[in-house]
């Protein structure tokens, strides 16, 4: 059970937040919540760098003139909340930027719209599992920030948070009526900095106070132990700037024990960065394509493994629930198609497709925008509709308030049946 409860939300009280992470970090966030996913999810993201604008074919005939006459209505409005609004002056930068917001919204895509820069920094630090805050995983579902648990070694951890406190004031203002997404905000800063938290403890009539300095928090994507059975357990968390390195290592320690099979646990990965699954998946399948990169003109490219996995004939489970997503899900489509493992758990989020990060000018943030949807391997399009796993294993509020992992012992249970017809 400690695995999973460890996983159960990745939104963390770091520089970020921790996808996820944001209002709308599937939005590039990370995901909210004990077992239902909210949109806060890691984007497949294929790159960060700033890419040249192209013009569409069919916009190519347009004149200066026609843009002109398009946004004369945009230019009016503009003029005529400037001269009649009755609080001035207005905040120009505010309303430049909720024009980018509204236009991007107007496309219909909730994986394409606008990050402000505070967003564009949380969503680009969450993938470096560097967090500058008081290290704690939170859940953003109820009326208050609710702290899920401490990181080991944290701020939040040395101060005495406790899972289930809700903070219901942060440096003396009442947060009653301010929505859990703004106020984990103001717990962010950064190190050395010092905020303080009034916390309502159940089962205590008054509210606790506590004042936490700041600090740089870091929290490893891969993780792995060896359980009974000689079963090697891998955990990832998400697919970052260090995952694949991380995953190295955790291999080798594993590797040298010689499992029998390996258990990989996918569960409330909201995804991460495209190559990165795709180096990921090589460990675990020696040839082949891990999967499709299909564009809107009908071109697609392909992603093949790059022949050097180490752990592609020991037998596999992979754990997967409603918050496995985006990156998650290619490693565990393309696992699989090849019948390279069996999946457990339940349905997975369904993240089918691909976004890019463009930088705006002057420190503006950046427009995410969906560039292209990817298949598994056996072409399967899974955005909106997402993973079926071979065994359905449903995981209750009751098994987690009683210590109990159901996903996980019958992952157990199937691994030694795959081991045995070895």
């Amino acid at each position: 059970m400690e695995a999973f409860v460890n996983k159960t939300v990745k939104i963390t009280l770091g520089l970020l937040v921790g996808v996820v992470l944001f209002a709308c970090v599937f939005s590039a966030g990370i995901l909210v919540g004990a077992f239902v996913p909210s949109t806060n999810q890691l984007p497949l993201i294929r790159d960060l760098v700033p890419i040249v604008p192209t013009v569409a074919p069919e916009q190519s005939a347009s004149t200066p003139e026609d843009y002109q006459t398009l946004f004369a209505p945009f230019w009016e409005a503009w003029n005529i909340v400037h001269e009649n609004y009755v609080d001035r002056p207005l905040d120009d930068v505010a309303l430049m930027r909720g024009a980018i917001r509204g236009m991007m919204d107007a496309i219909g895509d909730k994986q394409t719209y606008y990050m402000d820069p505070v967003v564009y920094e949380s969503a680009t630090s969450t993938l470096s599992g560097e967090y500058e805050g008081i290290g704690a995983y939170v859940d953003t579902d109820g009326e208050y920030l609710t702290i899920v648990s401490p990181i080991e070694g944290s701020p939040a951890e040395a101060a005495g948070l406790k899972p289930g406190d809700q903070i219901i004031a942060i440096d003396g203002v009442d947060m009653t009526g301010t929505s859990p997404e703004e106020a984990r905000q103001k717990v962010l800063g950064p190190a050395g900095t010092t905020v303080t938290l009034t916390i309502k403890r159940e089962g205590e009539e008054e509210p606790r106070e506590f004042a936490i300095t700041r600090a740089k928090v870091t929290i490893p994507s891969v993780t792995g132990k060896m359980l009974d059975n000689n079963i090697a357990y891998v955990d990832i968390n998400q697919f970052g700037d260090n995952t694949t390195s991380e995953l190295n290592t955790v291999l080798n320690e594993l590797l040298a024990q010689n499992p029998s099979g390996v258990i990989i646990d996918l569960r409330n990965d909201p995804g991460g960065y495209l190559h990165t699954s795709v180096e990921v998946a090589s460990e675990f399948i020696d040839e082949g394509v891990i999967l499709y990169e299909q564009y809107g003109d009908g071109t697609r490219d392909e992603y093949k493994a790059l022949g050097n996995g180490r752990v592609t004939d020991l037998p596999i489970v992979v754990l997967v629930n409603e918050g496995s997503a985006s990156a998650s899900e290619i490693l565990a489509g393309a696992l699989q198609d090849y019948g390279r493992a069996t999946l457990v758990g339940v349905q997975s989020y369904g993240k089918g497709s691909v976004q890019r990060w463009i930088p705006l000018s002057g420190e503006n943030g950046a427009a995410r925008v969906t560039i292209a949807k990817w298949l598994t391997p056996k072409e399967r399009a899974i955005d909106g509709v997402g993973l079926t796993p071979d065994v359905i294993v449903e995981l209750t509020e009751d098994d987690l308030a009683n210590n109990r992992d159901p996903q996980l012992d019958k992952a157990v249970e199937v691994l030694l049946d795959l081991i045995s017809q070895k």
